[in-house]
């Protein structure tokens, strides 16, 4: 039984409707707290229809994606029991407790890798509710973590048209590590120059 493949069909068929920015925030605000497919399956044909709108795109998936994992935060806060089922059907209930303590001791960096590990975005910001990390982390982390992926989705697709697309697609998780890689060493550079002003 195929359950994922209907789900990205139906939102390849979003990215080409007339109301498809919309469609995008409400896939990406859904995304983050249950629905099984990323944003990226329609920001990706719609940046690449549209390059010079690329990036407001990413704007709204970002957009999106942040009040759904407000969310998704506020039910590892206050009813983590009940996001629970969905944590083990999603595959990660082993992965749970570790990600709950990385959070609690690291969650602004925990937020700003997950963006490109395997595991969906809304287990880290469930397991960020669940131990009450600080708002304000939670915020920048979730902010730069997600929108590192889909800035450098739409950024790549307006550079490089369809063959960007396909090799993004295949390729996404060294290109986002590379990404974070220089995020760092920029958030690093600017730290020590003004430590040394």
């Amino acid at each position: 039984m195929e359950l994922f493949r209907p789900w990205y069909v139906r939102a390849l068929a979003w990215s080409r409707h007339p109301r498809a920015p919309a469609l995008l925030t409400g896939l990406s605000f859904i995304e983050a707290i249950f629905f099984p497919i990323p944003p990226e399956v329609m920001l990706a044909p719609m940046s690449l229809a549209q390059p010079r709108r690329a990036f407001w795109f990413a704007t709204l998936s970002l957009a999106g994606s942040m009040v759904g994992m407000f969310i998704g935060y506020a039910l590892g806060y206050f009813a983590v029991e009940l996001a629970m089922p969905l944590v083990e059907r999603l595959g990660y209930a082993a992965e749970f407790e570790s990600i709950k303590q990385q959070a609690a001791e690291n969650g602004f960096w925990l937020l700003l890798i997950a963006g490109f590990t395997p595991i969906p975005f809304k287990v880290f910001t469930i397991a960020s509710g669940a131990v009450g990390m600080p708002l304000l982390p939670f915020f920048f982390g979730a902010l730069i973590g997600r929108g590192k992926r889909v800035f450098l989705v739409a950024g790549a697709i307006r550079l490089g048209g369809e063959r960007a697309e396909k090799a993004l697609h295949k390729h996404i998780e060294p290109v986002g590590w590379a990404a974070l890689v220089l995020l760092v060493g920029v958030v690093a550079w600017l730290f020590l120059r003004g430590q040394g002003a």
